[in-house]
């Protein structure tokens, strides 16, 4: 693969493998081995990494529409890629180019798959320091990717200091305890439980960024949390896409004209209703995805740009227009997981179908943090001209 319009077929080929059992994975809520092992196979894995250790050597613009189409065919499956293709760029914005050299080749030769330990709500990771390590020990309650993952990232604060510390670490070692707790309404295929963290040992020279035990800071260390909200921005709109197909493709098989209206018709297909219904939620999908991509162009060109040169002010211009389309696509993605129900019908109700998958996908993860605080960061630029401050969640 070697053009974006390659990488987007790949993806589209990998949703559609996924989509055929969907429904019946979401309620076996087994540990989805074989759905990870399906995109390492794809390639899809390395679709950022480096050319030269058999990577894609792609853009986060191409990533970005990638992971839509795998959450297109499946919201979990496009949340794991999606966290995978920001663990493995958690190298490039903390860490040393040494240290980023070394990272790269190991996950893109391996093709290995990321997960992390990252949760700010949760009280930090307590580090220790031990001659020439540093001991992780605590407790978060949400780890992505879990057992399906080769490689953890973990993140801590140093005891005695204000300072943290994140480090990459093999997943698959007795420090590290999932806990399968994980049991939600919605992207129950994610392995996102709990996890206890034992006495996790790292090299010094491991801890990203730092150097002679010490971290020297850029700008471009915080686009860690503008980049994660647009990979949920477009997970949620493969979700809303995934949604509107099978929607549409029910209709089209199954719905019946009402006859009862006074203007009867003879099919689905002629019933005003379910055609003003359909025109006004394709309407609002593609002008969530046009503002989707051209935001996802714009951090692109940050991210591949040389670190030392992002300024604060462009950091927030765009942040603020990722906060715009993340609140645009979880309206607009939960008004479709509703609104499908008024044009499919009441038979499309049946557990079978699996019509409420879409719905509670989104809305499950749509409650990582309040999206009233993504408006308000958009009204604060628009009224204010005042820019968002990087936190763990802006």
């Amino acid at each position: 693969m070697t053009t974006t319009e390659d990488w987007i077929r790949t993806a589209r080929e990998v949703a559609a493998k996924l989509a055929v059992d969907a429904v019946e994975r979401d309620r076996a809520n087994e540990t989805p081995y074989q759905e990870v092992q399906l995109l390492k196979d794809s390639g899809l894995v390395t679709l950022l990494g480096p050319v030269e250790h058999g990577g894609g050597g792609q853009t986060w613009e191409t990533a970005y529409r990638v992971i839509r189409e795998v959450a297109r065919g499946d919201g979990s499956i496009g949340q794991l890629l999606g966290y995978h293709y920001l663990w493995a760029w958690a190298a490039r914005l903390v860490a040393t180019d040494e240290q980023i050299a070394v990272v790269e080749e190991l996950y893109t030769r391996d093709k290995l798959f990321f997960g992390g330990a990252v949760n700010p709500r949760d009280s930090d990771l307590t580090i220790t320091e031990d001659g020439d390590e540093l001991v992780y020990r605590g407790h978060k309650s949400f780890s992505t990717g879990s057992k399906v993952s080769d490689l953890t990232v973990l993140e801590g604060v140093l005891e005695g200091t204000g300072d943290h510390v994140f480090a990459i670490v093999p997943s698959k070692q007795e420090g590290i305890v999932f806990h399968d707790d994980w049991d939600n309404i919605g992207q129950r295929l994610t392995e996102s439980g709990s996890v206890t963290i034992n006495d996790v040992r790292v090299p010094w020279s491991s801890a990203a960024g730092y150097v002679d035990k010490k971290f020297r800071p850029l700008t471009y260390n915080t686009l860690n949390v503008p980049t994660i909200q647009l990979v949920f921005t477009n997970f949620y709109l493969g979700i809303a896409q995934g949604a509107l197909d099978t929607a549409l493709a029910y209709t089209r098989d199954n719905t019946r004209a009402w006859p009862y209206g006074g203007d009867n018709k003879e099919s689905a297909g002629e019933e005003w209703y379910i055609l003003d219904g359909y025109g006004d939620l394709q309407a609002k999908l593609w002008a969530a995805e046009a503002l989707t991509d051209k935001v996802g162009a714009e951090i692109s060109q940050v991210l591949h740009a040389p670190r030392e040169e992002l300024t604060p002010e462009a950091r927030g211009e765009v942040a603020v227009r990722i906060a715009a389309a993340k609140q645009r696509v979880i309206d607009t993605g939960l008004e479709i997981g509703t609104r499908i129900f008024e044009l499919t019908g009441a038979r499309a109700s049946a557990t079978k179908y699996g019509l409420d998958l879409f719905w509670r996908n989104l809305r499950t993860h749509s409650l990582h943090d309040p999206v009233a605080y993504k408006r308000r960061e958009v009204g604060a630029y628009a009224l204010l001209g005042q820019l968002p401050e990087p936190t763990w969640y802006t």
